[in-house]
């Protein structure tokens, strides 16, 4: 009988403890927590602690309340210009108002992620309409994203969501936008390259005409002085011969026919075709010639 009771005491016992465990819940400091019965939202203020709830009827939902970050795929955009641009962006967020997030997202990540693209999107296609190619790419990036976040964060109130800040990482051209630049920059650099080679071969034939006009005044400086130097040495040659014939000039005549002589048979030839009366001969016909 005792071993009885003491078995139904065992089974009350754990099913108090089950039932009270099933009643207790806990919030962390970082969590946001919606409490339901039946699918429908009974509490949603709910501070970090110990809380209690009805078992099976009611249950709890919780969601992270820290900042999270929605990492966009790249969209492409019109800007005033009606050029298309690819942005790449992300936004930070964090749950706002838990009771509106949950209606509006069931807590879903992708109903989340998607609904939350899509105003930033719409915030994204508002402000580049407004710009053209160059302030969105390089002039207005700061303004651009503080506008950003302040629109988008208007946009993403009936989610129940705060849009913290958004960034954009990236602003590239379309394909046919960025083949027609880097056209127009290959056409640029051909036309700087042949600016360049022109000023070069410009350059180059200054310094050619320099080189050749130098190269003449060289040559004829060279050949004057050359001149002026053989005038003196035949000056002085003639000077030195001069004074030889007025020394001895019967001498002078003598030796400058043996120098002939020896001029014309030095390449070992014997014959000439000369007059036997010329005065070439006439050494070699003189009494005081032999």
């Amino acid at each position: 009988m005792n071993s009885g009771k003491g078995m139904l005491a065992v089974v009350v016992v754990a099913i108090l403890a089950l039932v009270g465990s099933s009643s207790l819940f806990v919030v962390q400091e970082q969590q946001l927590a919606l409490l339901l019965r039946l699918g429908e939202i009974v509490d949603a203020d709910f501070k970090p602690g110990l809380h209690f709830k009805v078992p099976v009827i009611q249950d709890v939902v919780k969601f992270d309340k820290r900042i999270q970050t929605l990492d966009a795929n790249p969209e492409r955009f019109l800007t005033v210009e009606k050029k298309f641009v690819v942005v790449n962006s992300y936004a930070k967020w964090r749950i706002a108002d838990v009771a509106q997030f949950f209606r509006s997202t069931r807590g879903s990540a992708d109903a989340t992620s998607r609904l939350l693209s899509a105003r930033i999107n719409a915030a994204l296609r508002d402000e580049f309409g407004k710009r053209t190619v160059q302030e969105v790419v390089s002039g207005e990036r700061t303004e651009i994203m503080a506008t950003l976040a302040r629109n988008a964060n208007e946009q993403a109130a009936d989610l129940g969501v705060e849009i913290v800040d958004v960034r954009i990482k990236q602003i590239d051209f379309s394909e046919d936008i960025s083949e027609n630049i880097y056209e127009r920059m290959r056409t640029e650099r051909h036309r700087v390259a042949a600016e360049l080679r022109a000023q070069g071969a410009e350059a180059a034939e200054r310094i050619q005409a320099d080189a050749d006009r130098q190269r003449v005044e060289i040559v004829s400086t060279a050949y004057r002085d050359a001149e002026l130097l053989r005038g003196e040495g035949d000056a002085q040659a003639a000077e030195t011969y001069a004074r030889a014939f007025e020394k001895n000039a019967e001498f002078y005549s003598f030796w400058r026919s043996l120098t002939a002589y020896r001029d014309v048979f030095s390449d070992g030839g014997s014959m000439m075709v000369l007059d036997p009366d010329s005065e070439f001969f006439r050494y070699f016909k003189a009494d005081g010639g032999r």
